[in-house]
């Protein structure tokens, strides 16, 4: 069949144009200002097969990751029209256990259907609509969402743990709708074992929202062009992104390119963790190999699979600079090989609470290390770490419990010929951080400093972004847990460039102050403080 390049442009712009408004549904009807201030979540549109074609400009560590997901939910539920799976099953394609999947298949209607909701557009032709007829799914849509506690140990399920049953609520590809109907028994079973079941019940019902917005829109454009034209423009955008790939691996130059990073320890050992990497690179194909990284650890920054090709679909990504569909296209032309048993594919059941934050982000550091070498124009290393913060316990104006869920912005590397941005979520983080007045107004907590923590990038021709500095005070006692990286491990400058200043997190009180361990949980008092200092971006070029 012959593409139309006009048709190819329209057909990118209306798939992504579902998945940003599934987000915007999601974000405007969350309950907790995790989702709903900080954007924690992503969306996404997949073919008949469960392919992805378009994502929203969301969460990379997501993005990259949810194709999984969905395929875990095609192989362990079978779909039918009125149907949504949830899941948050590391194991099964997630991520880490307070990231909660909503995978739904996207059926033609029937003509009652289609006569009450008083259609002017077209009907979709008899050939499209046996499709749904037959219970066969026209698209797959997703959902995820970082939920600001799932259970487990601590509040914010974001601890320190070493096997996963610490860490929440694992829950496997399930029916939360069922023939058009939630399925109480499930939604009653994931409140039972969670804090503040009803911000997660609300958060969970935003989720199926954005399910409903993303099927709406997708039947709109099979109405308008016919399921057969819709879905032929899906495939051919997955290819067009192949061929965007195949043609920056290209001109890349043959050959092996090797890099290692480390990050500082697993909150157990004071050991540094390995992460290795080895790019070859052959005609227009890459071989991503992760042999020799450190195996497992006892604690939480192990890695699922799902986040090992989430990290290398995001750094190839970042390579094409046109505008192309971010579809699973990215990944034809790359092979990525990831050792079970290893820190970046870890076996069940290690915790991973961290491999999604931490470890993720280290992986990046490391590709675009290896990259470096084949004359690529990448940046130095970013802060290379989230900062996950959480704090939980009972606020005493209400009597109720709170679980308060944060990831702090840094510095971002510098680039060749630009300076790194102060301040900002960089790589597979793309969250704003709470307002003061939403943290305030929602938690027992008062922001006391906030801004730029000046001189914490590092030096070069090009200067490495700031990082920040934030300080909040409890207003009630409260469980605090870090979850931190780049407090030992400096981020890289390249070609000269300096390293960008660790990071710390101090817990100030009347009589002292404590500098906390990179990965560490503790019980505050009313009227500690909490200070984050978070790294700075490292320098690129000799000043």
């Amino acid at each position: 069949m012959k593409v139309d390049p006009v048709k190819l442009e329209i057909f990118k712009s209306l798939y992504s144009s579902v998945a940003e408004e599934m987000g915007v549904s999601l974000r405007r009807s969350a309950f907790s200002p995790n989702i709903k201030e900080r954007r924690d979540y992503s969306c996404a549109v997949f073919n008949r097969d469960g392919i992805l074609i378009a994502q929203g400009d969301h969460m990379p560590v997501h993005l990259g990751s949810m194709p999984m997901s969905v395929r875990a939910a095609l192989e362990t539920v079978s779909l039918s029209r009125g149907d949504i799976v949830v899941l948050n099953d590391p194991y099964a394609g997630g991520t880490h256990l307070p990231d909660v999947t909503m995978v739904a298949g996207v059926f033609g209607e029937n003509p009652q259907e289609r006569r009450s909701r008083k259609r002017i557009a077209k009907r979709v032709r008899s050939s499209d609509t046996r499709h749904g007829q037959n219970n066969q799914a026209l698209f797959y849509v997703a959902n995820r969402a970082h939920h600001a506690d799932i259970g487990g140990a601590t509040p914010g399920s974001m601890g320190r743990a070493d096997e996963i049953y610490q860490e929440g609520l694992r829950i496997p590809p399930v029916r939360l709708m069922l023939d058009g109907r939630v399925n109480h028994d499930v939604m009653r079973l994931i409140s039972a074992n969670v804090r503040i079941p009803e911000e997660r019940e609300g958060d969970l019902t935003a989720q199926l929202g954005a399910i409903a917005t993303g099927q709406q829109r997708l039947l709109e454009i099979v109405d308008r062009y016919g399921f057969k034209e819709a879905d032929d423009y899906a495939s051919h955008l997955i290819n067009y992104t192949a061929e965007m790939m195949r043609r920056i691996i290209s001109d890349l130059p043959d050959g092996v390119y090797e890099a290692e990073d480390f990050l500082d320890n697993d909150g157990y050992s004071e050991d540094p963790v390995r992460i290795a990497v080895r790019i070859e690179i052959r005609g227009d194909h890459a071989d991503v190999d992760f042999t020799g990284s450190a195996p497992q650890v006892r604690g939480p920054i192990n890695a699922v699979e799902a986040i090992t090709v989430s990290a290398v679909y995001y750094v190839f990504r970042c390579l094409i600079p046109l505008n192309v569909p971010a579809s699973w296209g990215i990944l034809q032309p790359i092979n990525v090989t990831a050792p079970l048993g290893s820190v970046v594919n870890a076996r069940p059941p290690a915790a991973v609470a961290g491999g999604n934050v931490e470890t993720s982000q280290r992986i990046v550091d490391t590709v675009l290390l290896a990259l470096s070498k084949t004359g690529a124009l990448v940046p130095a290393a970013s802060q290379g770490t989230m900062n996950n913060l959480t704090i939980g316990g009972t606020d005493r104006r209400t009597g109720k419990q709170f679980a308060y869920y944060e990831t702090v912005a840094g510095g971002m590397g510098a680039r060749p010929g630009l300076d790194g941005i102060d301040g900002i979520h960089t790589h597979m983080t793309n969250s704003l951080n709470t307002p003061a007045e939403a943290m305030e107004y929602a938690y027992p907590m008062r922001v006391r400093h906030y801004g730029i923590r000046h001189g914490s990038g590092g030096g070069g021709q090009f200067r490495g972004g700031d990082g920040v500095v934030r300080e909040v005070e409890l207003l009630t006692d409260a469980r605090v847990t870090i979850l931190s990286d780049r407090r030992t491990v400096a981020p890289y400058g390249l070609q000269g460039g300096k390293s960008g200043a660790t990071g710390r997190t101090v817990l100030i009180n009347e009589t002292q102050e404590r500098v906390l361990a990179a990965k560490d949980s503790i019980d505050a008092k009313a009227g500690d403080r909490i200070r984050i200092e978070t790294p700075g971006g490292g320098g690129w070029g000799k000043k």
